[in-house]
């Protein structure tokens, strides 16, 4: 058991230490809130300057897609327009060595007279493996 003094010193103390605490606990609640803001205030900084380098990266994607597809979409008329000067005979020769999903847009692209004279060049095999994913590709999807 403490003496009556001690006791008495120890609840001052106590009652000392409340009061300390009572005094800066607001104080400790806005330096932590500040601090919190610093670091949220920081992140979306970071996040800021994450989104402009992924707008920036994502802008070049798409002029890099634009070019490609400008590119691909001249390729094909060139392409078309090769085979729809060559010969029937030797367009029919060409066309039987690519793939056979490719010889179908070619004809696909060509004016209806010209495929039909390049598909009439062809052996019958062949040709009638072009004009099935030909009609196959005009056909409309069925929704169901």
């Amino acid at each position: 058991m403490l003496p009556g003094s001690a006791r008495a010193e120890e609840t001052a103390s106590n009652d000392e230490m409340e009061r300390y605490c009572a005094n800066i606990v607001d104080a400790a609640r806005d330096r932590r809130y500040l601090l919190q803001e610093a670091e949220l205030e920081k992140l979306r900084k970071e996040i800021d300057v994450r989104i402009e380098a992924l707008e920036k990266k994502r802008a070049e994607y798409e002029e890099w897609l634009a070019r490609r597809n400008s590119f691909l979409e001249q390729a094909e008329r060139d392409l078309v327009n090769i085979y729809s000067g060559m010969r029937p005979d030797a367009a029919a020769e060409r066309l039987a060595e690519v793939r056979v999903e490719l010889a179908a847009a070619i004809l696909m692209k060509l004016d209806p007279r010209s495929a039909a004279t390049i598909l009439n060049e062809m052996d019958s095999k062949t040709a009638g493996a072009l004009t099935t994913i030909m009609a196959s590709a005009a056909r409309p999807s069925d929704p169901s």
